[in-house]
């Protein structure tokens, strides 16, 4: 029988409730995850959301002096990502209860992480890449599904989760479509340790993102994301806006020619990343008519703009109930 059957994320974090608030690429905050921590359950930030490696550092240190509850650092492990290397000296140096890993082999990041005491939960999108970081160490899987939020996966968590509690020997935590603590509960009957939530806590007071951006996340629902690869060459969820609508959501055929050519994809890639990420940003943070939001299809539970402290109390009571 697989070991992680009795393996729940409070036990393996000392956390109240099972649920890890995603990692989000310009959403995620220092205050977020403090609110998190306060709130019972734990978070992760995307290491790209600080322009350098000192101002990563910087926010690590001032959360653990705030808090001595366990967090995360999300980094991506591929060669788009030129400051992973930085990024994964700091995560060990600072100590972080656990890293997750995107986009890439996660060997180098286990192998590290392993030495100073640090976990390491991998996002995989099917069976094969799960036995291979299971396999490379990591403590556990993190289930991407195709209802998840970001570069989302191509399998149901009715599919995928299943398949990997049946397969795997360390703990799945399920990413993708969780906005209640009925489908938290639904994940943990297909035998998830917990869950990864992120586009709930999109339209939260702490979050730093704008007005216009929360809102639309209280005021659109599931059947208005769309997978766009314009972004970064990866399919990507966002809302489908009227600036979505007008600018299509599929490459156009220069990029799809440059992004296959052997000698050239590696760059094209990394540069469609960084001109998609400042569109995003753009976007975030200001008022524009080029409305480009990140968000998955959980956004159907967000009907206001509450305190993340409001979200988690009523998680935990509708769990209660």
């Amino acid at each position: 029988m697989p070991s992680q059957s009795n393996v729940n994320l409070c036990s393996m974090l000392e956390i109240d409730l099972p649920i890890i608030m995603a990692p989000m690429f310009l959403v995620s905050n220092e205050k977020m995850i403090l609110e998190a921590l306060h709130s019972g359950i734990t978070g992760a930030i995307p290491a790209l959301n600080y322009r350098t490696t000192d101002d990563l550092r910087l926010a690590i240190r001032w959360i653990k002096s705030q808090s001595s509850k366990p967090f995360g650092i999300n980094l991506i492990v591929n060669k788009s990502n030129f400051r992973y290397k930085e990024q994964l000296r700091i995560c060990c140096e600072e100590k972080v209860d656990f890293i997750i890993t995107s986009l890439g082999s996660p060997e180098e990041a286990i192998k590290k992480a392993h030495e100073v005491g640090i976990k390491v939960f991998c996002d995989v999108t099917d069976l094969n890449f799960a036995l291979k970081v299971e396999q490379l160490g990591a403590d556990a899987i993190i289930a991407v599904n195709k209802e998840a939020g970001g570069h989302a996966g191509k399998i149901s968590f009715k599919d995928l989760l299943p398949q990997l509690v049946q397969k795997c020997s360390i703990p799945i935590i399920s990413a993708g479509g969780v906005g209640d603590a009925k489908g938290i509960q639904r994940m943990l009957n297909l035998g998830a340790a917990g869950v990864s939530m992120g586009s709930l806590f999109i339209a939260t007071k702490e979050s730093p993102v704008s007005e216009e951006y929360k809102l639309a996340c209280v005021q659109y629902g599931a059947s208005d994301i769309v997978l766009t690869t314009k972004i970064s060459g990866t399919p990507c969820t966002v809302i489908n806006t009227p600036y979505v609508q007008e600018v299509g959501t599929t490459q156009n055929w220069v990029e799809r020619f440059l992004s296959k050519n052997k000698r050239l994809k590696k760059w094209i890639k990394a540069l469609t990343f960084i001109r998609g990420m400042k569109s995003l940003e753009k976007a975030a943070y200001g008022s524009t008519y080029k409305n480009v939001w990140c968000a998955g299809p959980s956004i159907e539970y967000v009907t206001e703009i509450l305190p993340i402290s409001a979200v988690v109390k009523k998680i935990r009571e509708d769990f209660k109930a």
